[in-house]
């Protein structure tokens, strides 16, 4: 039985439905399953509730279970969570609950560069919930994904485009980014769940291009029929925008910090290495946005 944390989300479902393809038991958990994972229910999947700020939600979903997923996150505090309850205390309580319930494989949904000194916060967290893991004794995996397909190239840009005709870009533009398709992240988290290489391994994975920001908006717009405006909010915007969000969206204020961040340093990512040990075809952005038309 495998547990899947944050089964309502993007990657949740795409990882909860592919383990039901492959004809594996999966347990899928949110706050609110029966509103939430109605189709992941009725795909085959037992769904359970289960609230990263509860731990005793953990202990109980934890229970039988001999892999747990975890791919949760509050970033964006969509459910009125600061990011510390949740991307820090709230996982460091399920890795805590899966090693009481005796979990044979623990997998870390993380995020590309995390690191102690990172400068947005909750890629702090999640590199400390990293470090807590690889010390609770329990096998793991550790899956570092890009940023992705479906949120920063088609939610905060192509979206815009394509049901407005206008969009900001966040900063300049112009540095070289890394996407990742949902449904490839969630295909390298079934090889952790079946190679044995990928215990105790950490896992980065992109998508095979590095087109700027400015280069996705032109993919989106030479699709659509008639003028679109493609404008920008300039680096020194964000840089204030996040400083005036963090008493009261902490959330907002760490994506307008992350993408201040990425406009000016960029975040190019080459798979070769991870292509190299974990061989599969990777979804070209091009093509992700090509399917947004279909």
């Amino acid at each position: 039985m495998i547990l899947i944390v944050g089964a309502s989300g993007r990657l949740g479902k795409a990882i909860a439905r592919q383990a039901l393809g492959a004809g594996k038991a999966v347990r899928a958990s949110s706050r609110e399953p029966e509103a939430r994972l109605g189709d992941i229910k009725a795909a085959g999947a037992e769904v359970i509730a289960a609230d990263l700020r509860d731990p005793a939600s953990l202990q109980r979903a934890c229970q039988g279970v001999q892999v747990v997923v975890a791919s949760a996150h509050g970033a964006v505090d969509g459910w009125g969570n600061h990011s510390k309850l949740v991307d820090d205390k709230g996982h460091r309580d399920l890795v805590d609950a899966a090693k009481a319930a005796g979990v044979e494989h623990f997998i870390y949904i993380s995020a590309m560069d995390a690191a102690p000194d990172h400068p947005a916060s909750w890629i702090r967290f999640k590199a400390g919930v990293e470090d807590y893991l690889a010390k609770s004794g329990m096998a793991y995996t550790i899956i570092r994904p890009t940023a992705f397909m479906e949120t920063h190239a088609h939610l905060l840009l192509g979206q815009a485009l394509m049901e407005k005709g206008k969009v900001s870009v966040f900063g300049e533009g112009n540095s070289p980014r890394n996407f990742v398709s949902v449904e490839d992240v969630a295909r390298y988290v079934m090889i952790a769940l079946d190679d044995p290489r990928a215990k105790g391994d950490i896992i980065e994975v992109g998508g095979p291009d590095n087109p700027t920001t400015n280069e996705v908006a032109q993919m989106y717009a030479e699709r659509i029929d008639g003028e679109v405006k493609i404008g920008s909010m300039p680096r020194a915007m964000l840089k204030v925008m996040s400083t005036l969000m963090k008493p009261f969206q902490p959330g907002m204020s760490q994506i307008m910090m992350y993408a201040y961040l990425e406009d000016i340093h960029g975040s190019a990512f080459d798979m070769g290495p991870t292509l190299a040990k974990y061989p599969l075809e990777l979804t070209p952005i091009e093509q992700f946005v090509e399917q947004q038309f279909l």
